[in-house]
């Protein structure tokens, strides 16, 4: 009788395994001085605050919709310092430094896994650049926030966030839930991108509680994590189903179902996605309303995010034979930077005259 050839039945679908730097030596290429551990933690305050009512400013996040070039992310993140300089009195500004893109099917996941835009995802490359970008900006003394998508990533940079956020596909999942419970800044929930708002609401309940479940320590070690939970969250409002959801009567309905569910009513909201039907220009009508719904008297609307680049619009991607446009979003289309300035100010003076 034939010897039966043993049939494969793992890692079938699994081209190879590269070891991976650890977290720990990465942050030892990237280690963090006094001065901006201390900036960090201040900066994590100050978002603290705004949340809890002690900190009357309005929160800005801005910034690329990804970050793909360090070049252009430092440009913008020096433009970005200069004015908040010019609206601190107001306005808190978070620099929006997005490395990781969720994909609806297929498509560039950011500047971590592809950094050289070439299909060769060097990851240990990618998480390097992520951590070196963050760190240059911290040494500016300018916040940052991200969305923060693979579970074992923020063992590698999340010391640098100010902020972060969990994105519309990922708000319902388990996973992200349990890992927002551990983070060490404020979080931010998105609505689903059907527009369901209790996804989120679900969400901060969820991340409020302690978790154990499987994860990272600093030496790449595979180990079971138990984390405290994590109060300080909001919802992010971004619209669904090609319908806004930053008007009055939706604001006051996300304000009620958050009160239902015992949650502080925390409410930002982001100027892009469904909240402009993807007509990026648009972001500054919606960013208008929420600012003169605050100076109305909202207290609950407490910030606002923007997709914005040094150049407006977006670029194909990859190129066509050639090398992507400088400041140019290579995702969604973004604000160039001279309307998101005048944009930035404009709010800063409408909230300073009510302030008054």
């Amino acid at each position: 009788m034939d010897k039966q050839i043993p049939r494969a039945i793992e890692n079938i679908n699994v081209l190879s395994f590269t070891p991976l730097i650890s977290p720990r030596e990465i942050k030892q290429l990237y280690p963090l001085s006094e001065n901006i551990k201390e900036h960090i933690a201040q900066s994590r305050e100050t978002v603290r605050n705004i949340l809890n009512g002690n900190d009357s400013r309005f929160m800005l996040i801005v910034g690329p919709c990804s970050i793909h070039s360090k070049e252009i992310a430092l440009d913008y993140a020096r433009r970005l310092l200069e004015v908040q300089q010019q609206v601190s009195d107001v306005c808190f500004i978070i620099m929006r430094t997005y490395f990781e893109k969720p994909r609806t099917t297929l498509g560039w996941k950011g500047l971590i896994y592809d950094p050289d835009l070439d299909n060769t995802h060097n990851i240990i490359k990618g998480l390097k650049l992520a951590r070196e970008i963050l760190t240059r900006i911290a040494e500016m003394g300018l916040p940052t926030g991200t969305e923060l998508l693979d579970p074992i990533v923020p063992q590698y940079i999340s010391d640098l966030v100010c902020w972060a956020s969990i994105g519309a596909r990922t708000t319902e999942s388990q996973t992200h839930r349990e890992m927002a419970s551990g983070f060490s800044m404020p979080i931010g929930f998105k609505n689903s991108t059907d527009g369901n708002l209790q996804v989120a609401i679900d969400a901060m309940v969820s991340a409020r509680g302690s978790h154990h479940f499987l994860g990272i320590d600093e030496d790449g070690i595979s180990c079971v994590i138990e984390t405290a939970g994590n109060s300080m969250s909001h919802i992010i409002l971004r619209g669904g189903r090609g319908r806004p959801n930053y008007d009055p009567v939706s604001v006051i309905e996300a304000t009620e179902q958050m009160q239902k569910a015992g949650l502080p009513p925390r409410i930002v909201v982001d100027c892009s996605h469904a909240n402009c039907g993807k007509r990026y220009p648009l972001q500054a009508h919606v960013l208008r309303d929420v600012v003169q719904q605050r100076i109305e008297g909202n207290p609950f609307l407490l910030g606002a995010m923007l997709e914005s680049n040094i150049k407006a619009g977006n670029q194909p991607f990859p190129p066509p034979g050639k090398e992507p446009e400088y400041g140019v979003s290579i995702t969604d289309p973004c604000l160039g930077w001279e309307e998101t300035e005048t944009l930035i100010l404009e709010s800063a003076e409408k909230l300073r005259k009510q302030k008054k």
